[in-house]
């Protein structure tokens, strides 16, 4: 609110031609010597200047409204550096929680890491066990096809372009290398190549969802100035705001309108 609008001509407001030199304190206002003859006679009418040297006693002394004023203005104002020395603590106690979200966050990813890890190196590994069986097995049925196949293509040649002598000589040696052979087929046969049966059951990513891996959030609204300031700020103009207005205009005011309180 600015002083200016407050400052007023000298002059009377009823009589123009006329300057106002007393204070009527029965009707609250200025007035010419006019107007003391016509409207104000046996009033308590005081000149101004004392008047308003009493105001400026009152205004100034120890208990006065500047020294109130001065005061109130302090206090708004270590209000004011309090709330960004709180404001700057909260903020650095969010981001040292942010900190820790992603710290833990990162090891909730390392430990997922190394369960797909130790999984995987398992099925590596089985793999592997597997593999070796079977190329063991594709080995043995290697080896015996070709086994059988020499012994066949030596005894059909015997059969269809040797001597008979030289048959009935072999025979008995060549039944005996086809006994030996089957019997050796029998047991590569008998070896069946069976891998392991796998399985993998995923985990219930429902669930996982539902936990708290990295932990929970909890805030707590601490009822305080701030609080209250806000529950304020539901009025266009903010309550402390409001006061100091108040009391500012009341002061200005008390110039012309409340000189009673002077006296």
């Amino acid at each position: 609110m600015e002083l200016n609008s407050h400052m007023r001509e000298s002059s009377c407001d009823i009589h123009k031609d006329k300057q106002v030199e007393l204070y009527c304190h029965d009707c609250k206002e200025n007035i010419c010597l006019k107007c003391l003859s016509v409207n104000h006679c046996g009033h308590n009418n005081v000149e101004i200047s004392e008047v308003a040297d009493n105001f400026k006693l009152r205004f100034n002394g120890d208990d006065g409204d500047d020294k109130q004023i001065v005061s109130a203005i302090s206090s708004v104002r270590e209000q004011s550096e309090q709330t960004k020395q709180v404001a700057a603590e909260f903020r650095n106690k969010v981001e040292d929680v942010k900190k820790k979200v992603v710290a833990t966050g990162d090891l909730v990813k390392r430990s997922v890491d190394d369960q797909i890890n130790d999984v995987l190196m398992k099925l590596e590994s089985v793999t592997s066990e597997s593999d070796k069986e079977e190329q063991s097995v594709q080995e043995a049925c290697k080896l015996g096809v070709e086994s059988m196949e020499n012994f066949r293509t030596r005894s059909r040649a015997l059969l269809d372009k040797g001597r008979p002598s030289d048959i009935t000589r072999e025979a008995d040696e060549l039944h005996d290398r086809a006994t030996e052979l089957l019997s050796q087929s029998n047991d590569v046969t008998a070896v069946k190549y069976c891998p392991p049966h796998v399985t993998y059951t995923p985990a219930d990513v429902t669930q996982v969802k539902r936990l708290s891996v990295v932990g929970e959030l909890t805030t707590e609204t601490q009822p305080g100035v701030s609080y209250l300031l806000h529950s304020y700020c539901c009025i266009r103009v903010p309550y402390f705001i409001f006061l100091c207005f108040v009391h500012v205009d009341v002061c200005f005011q008390m110039c012309t309108q409340r000189h009673n309180f002077l006296v």
